[in-house]
């Protein structure tokens, strides 16, 4: 599936980041990770593999069928034992439930591991996603040009737009978005 992202003067101040072509582990076993989040099995949408990919940073990429279900996770510390210690440090959870329409996917991600409980906007994992959609053919071909949404659980909605395609068997991987800036700096 293929959106049309807004004109370019609603992102004129936007950024896109090109990041390095993912790389994936192997499948985790569902059971393993859903008690992590706090969700059943059931919850994971068992068409797609729980997955960590890294295109720099590594994040265990969830499939869940519904908002529903990625609204009611938690991390549960005590459950983490049946995971190694990179595979327990940050989670996304995506679903194709989301609150606004026009978006394509609900995101939320945790990173208690690197010492960031939720993020509201997270690029890098975001990055992950899309690779792991197109290895996976999430919305049916070698391509994604989507919308999705994250932080709305954390009362932060934030928006961030995916482009990755494959390429002679290497996924180009694109994140972007409009920024707000927090603060400014100068090297003297």
């Amino acid at each position: 599936r293929s959106t049309r992202f807004p004109s370019p003067t609603l992102f004129r101040s936007g950024l896109w980041m090109r990041q390095i072509a993912p790389r994936c582990g192997l499948p985790l076993e569902p059971g393993r990770v859903a008690p992590v989040r706090g969700l059943r099995p059931d919850d994971l949408d068992s068409r797609f593999p729980v997955q960590e990919v890294s295109t720099g940073i590594p994040f265990v990429i969830v499939p869940v069928k519904t908002l529903a279900a990625v609204k009611k996770s938690v991390l549960r510390p005590n459950r983490l034992a049946g995971l190694t210690a990179d595979e327990g440090k940050a989670f996304l959870l995506f679903s194709p439930e989301v609150y606004r329409q026009g978006n394509d996917l609900n995101a939320r991600v945790f990173a208690h591991g690197y010492g960031v409980g939720e993020d509201p906007a997270t690029g890098s994992a975001n990055g992950c996603l899309a690779g792991y959609l197109v290895r996976h053919r999430y919305f049916g071909g070698p391509r994604v040009d989507i919308r999705v949404e994250q932080g709305y659980e954390i009362g932060r909605p934030s928006l961030l737009l995916l482009r990755a395609e494959e390429k002679k068997a290497k996924i180009d991987v694109r994140v972007g978005g409009r920024v707000v800036p927090v603060a400014r700096g100068r090297l003297v």
